[in-house]
């Protein structure tokens, strides 16, 4: 590898944060490729937002999905995105029938609040409207564990394929051994975290769909974490006990070529979401129902979104806020998965302004623009 395939992020990044600077980890990023002259994130639309709400979208009692609206939903959040009349068109201003196409779900939430398999299934199904071949298309996630208890299969066109990087936790083979994070975060053995292989090596473009959640370390996690954390292998390490460091890290692993440029779409599946203790969805008494989709190019602005939407809905619930990092709430263990005012981490949603400050996209709320849509 050459000079050029290392980007040290330990003298630039921290830097931007003044008195934060010693206390963020140093990253070291290698990569083999060159950014786009427009990456995908922030992409074409920084700072907007378009929330498509349909109350007929999911039934509450069943979870039920009504697939139709689900379509309608995604034809109207589209078209407004991009300013065109015809779905198909919009779909195009994006993709061509040259592109192979990788589609980030979250799976962690299984089987209670997963990417929805209608909302994956019409993506695909506009893909191929746009001309791109159905073995161009992979559904991809971290772990078969997870991704196998999810029927995607029955709703993606023959010949699309579902890609896990890991079987459980620990597998190498499938990350690109050039492509990588390295920083130590508390004192680990193994520092380094890989990008996905297929995504290096064969994706062109990316559609990032993940759920609005709460996350006990990260605070929430919606665009950035699913993207970063979902594509790179060994980040669990970022928390240790009480502690962690994603404040820093989601934005770091984010900014990673290539997959900073290919991730040209974000849509985020609001059907159902989670207000406390996630990223997983143990009790239904944590989950509710927000019978909407949010579509965009900038990650941060939606995730600028999200952090008042669970902020709001923990607050009508009684239960402290998602920026509170009192220890009197920390208490490791079982308790967080059912009471609301219990922390299993110092949280750091944070880590969505860092994110803006890396240039991924908009935080500042008087400069995003949100276009709403009811059906």
């Amino acid at each position: 590898m050459n000079r050029r395939a290392f980007l040290q992020l330990a003298s630039s990044v921290p830097a931007a944060f003044g008195s934060e600077q010693e206390s963020q980890p140093r990253y070291r990023v290698a990569s083999r490729y060159a950014p786009a002259a427009k990456p995908g994130m922030p992409g074409p639309y920084p700072g907007r937002v378009i929330s498509v709400h349909a109350r007929q979208s999911i039934d509450e009692q069943s979870e039920a999905i009504d697939a139709a609206k689900v379509r309608e939903m995604i034809d109207a959040g589209m078209k407004s995105l991009t300013g065109e009349a015809r779905p198909v068109d919009a779909w195009r201003r994006l993709f061509s029938p040259e592109d192979v196409v990788g589609i980030k779900v979250n799976c962690s939430g299984v089987p209670g609040l997963v990417s929805t398999p209608e909302v994956v299934g019409e993506i695909t199904r506009n893909l191929t409207e746009a001309g791109v071949k159905a073995q161009n298309i992979c559904v991809y996630e971290r772990f078969m564990v997870q991704l196998r208890r999810v029927p995607y299969a029955k709703f993606l066109p023959a010949g699309a394929q579902i890609l896990a990087f890991e079987e459980g936790r620990g597998g190498i083979l499938k990350y690109d051994p050039f492509t990588y994070v390295e920083v130590n975060f508390f004192g680990e053995e193994d520092s380094r975290s890989n990008l996905g292989r297929i995504i290096a090596e064969r994706f062109t473009k990316i559609i990032n769909v993940p759920n609005m959640k709460d996350h006990g370390a990260s605070g929430v996690t919606g665009c950035l974490k699913n993207i970063a954390y979902g594509s790179f292998s060994n980040v669990a390490r970022s928390h240790h006990e009480v502690r962690t460091h994603t404040l820093s890290f989601i934005g770091t692993l984010a900014m990673v070529e290539p997959l900073r440029s290919r991730t040209v779409l974000q849509i985020m599946d609001g059907l159902k979401g989670v207000w406390h203790a996630g990223p997983f969805s143990v009790n239904r008494r944590f989950r509710y129902y927000l019978k909407q989709i949010l579509f965009g190019t900038d990650p941060v602005a939606m995730d600028r979104l999200l952090l008042d939407e669970i902020e709001d809905k923990r607050k009508a619930e009684g239960a402290i806020s998602v920026w509170n990092r009192s220890m009197e709430y920390v208490k490791p263990g079982r308790g967080f998965y059912k009471d609301p005012n219990i922390n299993n981490f110092i949280r750091e949603p944070g880590h969505v302004e860092y994110a803006s400050r890396l240039g991924l996209g908009v935080y500042d709320k008087s400069k995003i623009r949100v276009e709403q849509i009811e059906l």
